[in-house]
């Protein structure tokens, strides 16, 4: 009889592999199928937004073209795939690990409020990002970039939506310990 090997899947080695590919860390995690369907909706959303020339245009510091190559109906749909592929295969390996150790530790998702905050601001950053009345403040004219206000947004609202997730939502949701006297 052949004994079943378990192997340890880092959470955070999922996320890394997501964020450098939607669908890696699904491949990293042993998940085949959704791993393959990331990965194709990833191409097609690439393919059809042009974002990957978007973001060529962005970093050259040619923004107008940026703007003008971009097709923003396809390329709302990335930051959900990005961020949906990082969560899921971080909280994956996550219960991965939980079943591997039979741990009775109560299951629940991890940085829930982080990634849709990501997704919200990301999306809000690509569709609002002309700022074109902040031209005059150089340091503020980065917003003007659909490539780097959606990262910005994304970043705030990411920090936001992981701080409500932490100190309010967890804080209802916990129950309340009376003290035994």
């Amino acid at each position: 009889m052949m004994r079943q090997r378990h192997e340890y899947k880092s959470p955070y080695a999922a996320a890394v592999w997501s964020m450098v590919l939607p669908g890696f860390g699904q491949m990293y995690n042993k998940d085949y199928i959704i791993g393959l369907v990331l990965l194709g909706f990833e191409f097609l959303i690439n393919l059809y937004s042009n974002l990957n020339l978007a973001l060529v245009y962005s970093f050259t510091g040619d923004f107008a073209r940026a703007h003008n190559v971009i097709d923003y109906r396809w390329g709302m749909f990335y930051p959900s795939l990005y961020a949906f592929s990082i969560w899921q295969a971080y909280n994956a390996a996550k219960a991965h690990n939980d079943r591997i150790l039979d741990s009775m530790v109560k299951k629940r998702t991890h940085l829930t409020g982080f990634f849709i905050g990501m997704v919200v601001g990301m999306d809000c950053g690509l569709f609002w990002h002309d700022f074109s009345f902040l031209n005059p403040y150089r340091v503020l004219s980065i917003l003007d970039m659909p490539v780097f206000s959606g990262l910005i947004f994304g970043l705030v609202l990411a920090t936001l939506g992981n701080f409500i997730e932490k100190t309010i939502y967890r804080q209802i949701r916990k129950p309340k310990l009376q003290k035994a006297e």
